[in-house]
């Protein structure tokens, strides 16, 4: 049996990347799939490769009115809301002292405020048809561990965890469920663009693999699985969680050592003693 058969599930930021990979995986496991994405030419290309259940919705997830639309047009197709997908986000690199407010609240407007609008709005149109329902909300590894010049898009996921628990604790009862997933270094455009900035990207790739003890990037259709999962009466119990699908990548303190080294071995009593002297 199909895991989100005969369910409608919106996903934004799906017209490439991860969200596309979400998308595709939820199509494949029946569901009726929103392609919401900025770019609306994009959004109709995947909606297309999908199927006759998938619909493309331009939505810039700044505007309340678009997400407003949203909500209006997916329930318009297909009559009823089951999942949704808060997956759109932007992300950018610069010194925390050279940060400008504007580019505070632009990162924070679509990575935060967008989580939290589309989330309520969501759950409103829910309530309205007494069902249930699940949310799962994209984070990141950056909600367990930081690197420079990421504070804003730090400062965002670490929020979207919190406001995704507290949300899962209020609307528990009324059969609502919201979780996160945190993925790793995924094989999307980002990727690309961190190879493509190294000097070389063979030994880019090598670094990184080093800090990922399954020593590979995470695919999108990786993510897709999990979050369809979470999306499925199968994971009923399941609220208030954030799930790290990262490879390995935040339970390894530090990365592999380039080089082989000798087995470390316990020292017997006398020879601790001897050291000792």
């Amino acid at each position: 049996m199909l895991m989100l058969e005969n369910k409608t599930v919106i996903v934004t930021g799906s017209a490439g990347g991860l969200g596309e990979g979400i998308a595709q995986v939820c199509y494949r496991e029946g569901a009726n799939v929103v392609v919401a994405d900025i770019d609306g030419g994009r959004a109709k290309g995947v909606a297309t490769s999908l199927g006759i259940r998938a619909l493309a919705v331009t939505c810039d997830v700044r505007n309340t009115e678009h997400l407003s639309d949203l909500i209006h047009q997916s329930i318009s197709r297909f009559g009823k809301l089951d999942g949704l997908v808060n997956n759109a986000g932007i992300n950018f690199v610069k010194p925390f002292l050279d940060t400008s407010a504007q580019e505070w609240d632009q990162l924070l407007s679509v990575d935060l405020r967008a989580v939290f609008l589309l989330s309520q709005l969501f759950c409103r149109e829910v309530l309205k048809q007494s069902g249930s329902a699940s949310i799962v909300n994209i984070s990141s590894v950056h909600s367990h561990a930081v690197l420079p010049g990421s504070g804003p898009y730090d400062a965002a996921k670490w929020g979207v965890v919190g406001l995704s628990k507290s949300i899962a604790v209020e609307l528990a009862e009324k059969g609502i469920r919201i979780n996160c997933i945190s993925p790793g270094l995924l094989n999307t455009q980002i990727w690309k663009d961190i190879q493509a900035a190294a000097p070389n990207a063979d030994a880019c790739a090598v670094y990184w693999n080093a800090n990922i003890p399954i020593a590979r990037v995470i695919e999108p259709l990786e993510i897709g699985e999990l979050a369809a999962f979470l999306l499925s009466d199968r994971s009923a119990s399941i609220t208030g969680a954030n799930i790290f699908a990262d490879g390995g990548m935040t339970s390894q303190l530090i990365s592999r050592e380039p080089y082989a080294s000798r087995s470390l071995t316990i020292k017997s009593e006398p020879d601790r003693k001897a050291s000792s002297d």
